[in-house]
């Protein structure tokens, strides 16, 4: 933030807008409207924006709009960081720069190829810490009580499991969830 850059908080209540376990969750469009009309000032009076919001499985959430572009100062840059989940600026075209009213809309994809070795880094450790979260005592142990564990068990005893998958191969909801710890 050394050149002067900050995060925008916009007066909103937001209470429902992540889940347990901080994730964002898919609002409604009458709370993305309200932040739509806040966020067309700030842009206005913006050089550089760089967005990032992301639902987890869903599309980018639509955020700033072409009339939005357009209030924009000329020679202002959009960075779109979740382009390859359909950006969060409706002008986006995923692995495009595109320019409109002389406003540069960057579209990049695949952004930890461009890291490469930090992305590596930064996903070991994930895996590190979250191997470290199922394995207890040098045993492993699945708490179905546990968000974690819950959200991202895929199958158990030969079976699909998560909802999000069985619902993206078309299969019917389980009837039950069993909660125990093994």
């Amino acid at each position: 933030m050394s050149l002067g850059a900050k995060f925008v908080e916009l007066p909103l209540e937001a209470k429902d807008a992540e889940d347990k376990g901080g994730y964002a969750k898919e609002m409604d469009e009458s709370f993305l409207r309200r932040q739509r009309e806040m966020m067309a000032r700030v842009l206005a009076e913006s050089d550089v924006v760089i967005t990032t919001a992301a639902v987890p499985g869903k599309p980018a959430p639509k955020l700033i709009t072409a009339d939005m572009v357009a209030g924009m100062a000329p020679g202002s840059v959009i960075v779109d960081v979740v382009a390859d989940r359909g950006g969060n600026c409706e002008l986006t075209r995923p692995g495009e720069t595109v320019v409109v009213q002389d406003v540069q809309i960057l579209g990049p994809t695949n952004l930890p190829s461009t890291a490469p070795y930090h992305a590596s880094q930064m996903f070991s450790k994930n895996i590190a810490t979250f191997l470290l979260h199922l394995v207890k005592k040098g045993e492993l142990q699945l708490n179905l009580e546990d968000e974690i564990t819950r959200e991202t068990l895929v199958t158990r005893d030969g079976e699909i499991v998560n909802p999000a998958v069985r619902e993206a191969l078309g299969m019917p909801k389980q009837e039950h969830t069993e909660k125990r710890s093994e």
